[in-house]
């Protein structure tokens, strides 16, 4: 048993978030440069099992895939490569950053919080994860 850990893969930015070791809560858990994500996953699966990776996929509605597909997919083979005995799942990342920046509104957070793309990105992972988890 261990986590599930979702990333909101970006070219600036990666999103990242968290399930409970049940697997029923994602959280969002931190952002970080796309540079150092190899290196962060592999303290955080030091600490805590990781039993399976959600990634983002970025396509347009009528379902093609956008630039940003692109280098998803290269960051997913390097994550493929660094972690070959944990599974990777896509899901539709549509709409995530914008419901993420609505769940923060409601959620009552002062103008500055609400400017910080980090936050959402990290909130975006949790929508992921939790639209993994169903």
């Amino acid at each position: 048993m261990g986590r599930l850990v979702a990333i909101d893969y970006g070219e600036k930015r990666c999103g990242i978030a968290e399930t409970d070791d049940l697997k029923m809560i994602a959280s969002p858990l931190t952002t970080i440069p796309p540079a150092e994500i190899l290196s962060f996953l592999t303290q955080y699966h030091q600490k805590h099992k990781i039993e399976a990776f959600v990634l983002g996929e970025a396509r347009y509605l009528n379902g093609e895939a956008s630039a940003t597909t692109q280098q998803q997919l290269a960051f997913q083979e390097k994550l493929q490569k660094h972690f070959p005995q944990i599974p990777i799942h896509r899901v539709n990342e549509m709409f995530t950053s914008k419901m993420a920046s609505q769940a923060i509104l409601m959620g009552g957070a002062s103008k500055k919080q609400r400017a910080d793309k980090g936050l959402v990105d990290a909130v975006s992972a949790a929508l992921l994860l939790q639209s993994y988890l169903g």
